[in-house]
């Protein structure tokens, strides 16, 4: 599971002030449910999850992945861990299987299990058609589903989504939603965020809005809806912004 503890991240500005990007931030994640990171762009949500994924060092706080401290224990972490942002970042010249194979060795998966493990995923995501073929020839969709074979190749017990849907189109949106759901269902911790309202309606166990950082309500939808009278998610948390534009005035 993931445990996320007062965790701050400060970028110091040319101008001599500092941005807060995400400030004194705590929320928990556990196994089998899928919980969605909220908030417009800008809320600091890719930040937490760079730090989550030990790209960045936090300026205070801390998380832990399966009890392992993101910044003292990040090997740990990283194997741990799988990671798939919108951005696919694959290697144009190499084919599909080249790839997943270079990131399985980078994830010590044993030498002798690969070829094993990526027609598994080959099955799973149907990508028998173009395991062979290169990066720079596939579509989008496909990009995305090699994207997804390299992020579990060493089957890890924790995937994070940092907005993986971004400029899709709706049938590639939708097997990536339905492969974040089987990831639920085979008793993973999935943390997913996005900007996207209805998105995070459809998707998610329980919600962590955030807004300029700070954790700004936190619960199921069905919770949501009870406390505010409310019935839509866009609705529900513009009000919550505005009960804290009040609280702070």
């Amino acid at each position: 599971m993931i445990e996320v503890e007062e965790l701050s991240k400060i970028f110091p500005q040319k101008a001599g002030s500092d941005l807060r990007a995400v400030d004194q931030l705590s929320f928990r994640a556990e196994k089998g449910e899928i919980v969605v990171l909220l908030g417009v762009n800008g809320a600091g949500k890719t930040t937490t999850l760079r730090m989550l994924s030990t790209v960045l060092q936090p300026s205070s706080g801390t998380a832990r992945v399966e009890g392992f401290d993101i910044a003292r224990e990040s090997q740990q972490v990283r194997s741990r861990l799988g990671f798939l942002s919108g951005d696919t970042g694959l290697y144009a010249r190499l084919t599909a299987r080249e790839v997943i194979t270079y990131f399985a060795r980078l994830y010590d998966v044993q030498k002798k299990t690969i070829p094993e493990r990526i027609k598994q995923l080959s099955e799973l995501l149907d990508m028998s058609d173009f395991l062979d073929k290169k990066i720079d020839l596939l579509s989008t969709g496909m990009k995305q589903k090699v994207s997804i074979a390299r992020s579990i190749i060493h089957d890890p017990p924790v995937m994070i989504f940092d907005e993986p849907t971004a400029g899709l189109d709706i049938l590639t949106a939708r097997n990536i939603v339905n492969f974040i759901h089987r990831c639920r269902d085979d008793g993973k911790c999935v943390l997913f965020s996005t900007h996207i309202m209805r998105e995070a309606e459809r998707i998610a166990d329980r919600i962590v809005m955030i807004h300029q950082g700070r954790l700004l309500a936190e619960g199921t939808w069905d919770e949501f809806k009870q406390i505010s009278d409310l019935h839509d998610l866009d609705d529900i948390f513009i009000n919550f912004v505005n009960q804290t534009r009040v609280g702070e005035a």
